[in-house]
């Protein structure tokens, strides 16, 4: 009797477990996986964008930077666009800095990066647009983009981890820029916004801060994936910028926002539009430091009925269809972009392109820690500091606290001296 009361119970308990870890599976269903059909990995993506350097010469060249800090290294390619390249003449053109794949598991925005790519070097065309005019628009532009600027992070979510965003050794490139760095908000989790030991400290972040400097665009574009969104600074504040410039900015995102995003993507600052603050990030140094009239971060897609933990989805389309029209969609916001972008700026913030002589130093000697001059839009000499603008401003208020209290304690001393010869008994004679 004893022994059927077990083999019941036993029977009881594994027909219990099985309904339940149905309802598991029922409740929370598989994670998607990376889509082969529909995405390249890192290294097929960049032999094809390659591919395109070298059918195309008289368009296209490309560069790969390499740097490396405590043994951590890092690479970025960078292709530039530039037509009828023998004049070799940039002085006159319009520079336009765009960046993709800065987080890992952001696969959509390096598809779109080959997508622009390939249609600049005329592989593939923008439908209902006439070619005469936009090859009028591109001969006065010079465009550099950086296809995949996180190699290190993407190869992680490749090998397994969906949800990774940060570089190789765990450090959000989107929190490691100088302005405002290292400020954290209650919500701060440190697997997705870890800061990093000080401002630049990664490869990656020190290499593009010298592309920014080097090449001196009139725009800037950050691209990610996780929402639909036009972003202007700040994003560490919840305000935009005053001036020109920042109504120059709302009105071009107001426009594009119209013409392909049917109104549904949200505009504004980051800042003040997404819910939270974000520090140390790429396009608020692009605005506040490099002077860049026009720094944007655009949101292409995001699946928001998707899990938290099911990153792939999340952030990036899962199927055919939806996968050509955000290509489709967000390739041609960007050809919006380089026609409105020169017309929105016209003469206010017209500059003349100063080749920069540090761009020939290797790119060590500029990132062990020294100045870098440069010239700016208005001639003038500026200096670049490798600590971040928050370090300066500490170090300029204990300056002035120490001058305050040391002031004070000479006062207290000379009031106190005064005080003790005033009560003084008379000597006698």
């Amino acid at each position: 009797m004893g022994h059927f009361l077990s083999l019941f119970f036993f029977a009881f308990l594994q027909s219990f477990f099985l309904v339940n870890g149905n309802n598991d599976n029922l409740t929370h269903p598989p994670l998607v996986p990376i889509n082969r059909d529909l995405y390249h990995s890192s290294v097929d993506l960049m032999e094809m964008i390659n591919g395109l350097v070298h059918r195309h010469p008289d368009k296209l060249t490309m560069e790969t930077i390499k740097s490396i800090n405590k043994g951590y290294q890092a690479e970025i390619s960078v292709v530039t666009y530039c037509r009828g390249r023998k004049d070799n003449d940039d002085s006159s053109k319009f520079r336009i800095l765009l960046s993709f794949g800065q987080h890992g598991r952001e696969l959509i925005s390096t598809e779109l990066a080959f997508r622009i790519l390939s249609i600049l070097s005329e592989e593939q065309f923008l439908p209902n647009v006439d070619s005469a005019s936009l090859n009028s628009t591109l001969d006065k532009l010079v465009i550099k983009v950086v296809p995949m600027e996180n190699l290190n992070g993407r190869k992680i979510v490749e090998a397994g981890d969906l949800c990774e965003r940060r570089n190789g050794r765990g450090v959000d490139l989107n929190r490691n820029w100088s302005v405002d760095w290292g400020k954290k908000e209650k919500d701060y989790d440190p697997y997705e916004e870890n800061p990093g030991t000080g401002p630049f400290s990664e490869p990656e972040t020190q290499i593009m801060r010298k592309l920014a400097i080097s090449f001196d665009p009139h725009v800037w574009i950050n691209v990610h994936s996780g929402m639909e969104a036009l972003f202007m600074p700040y994003d560490h504040r919840n305000t935009t910028p005053d001036g020109v410039s920042s109504h120059q900015m709302k009105l071009l995102l107001e426009e594009v926002n119209r013409l392909h995003c049917q109104n549904r993507c949200m505009t504004g600052s980051g800042g003040g539009s997404v819910g939270y603050l974000a520090h140390g990030t790429a396009t608020d140094y692009m605005y506040d430091i490099i002077r860049v009239p026009m720094a944007f971060t655009f949101e292409i897609y995001g699946d928001g009925a998707a899990s938290s933990k099911d990153c792939f989805k999340m952030f990036n389309p899962t199927d055919l269809t939806t996968f050509n029209r955000v290509l489709n969609d967000w390739s041609a916001a960007f050809f919006t972009i380089f026609k409105l972008g020169p017309q929105q700026l016209g003469e206010v913030h017209s500059k003349v392109y100063v080749p920069n002589r540090d761009t020939e130093e290797s790119i060590d000697e500029y990132l062990n820690g020294y100045l870098m001059q440069r010239s700016s839009r208005h001639g003038k000499k500026m200096e670049v500091l490798d600590v971040g603008l928050q370090e300066m401003r500490t170090y300029f208020r204990l300056f002035l606290l120490s001058s305050v209290l040391l002031l004070f304690m000479f006062c207290s001393r000379i009031a106190k001296s005064k005080s003790s010869r005033s009560v003084l008994p008379a000597m006698p004679l």
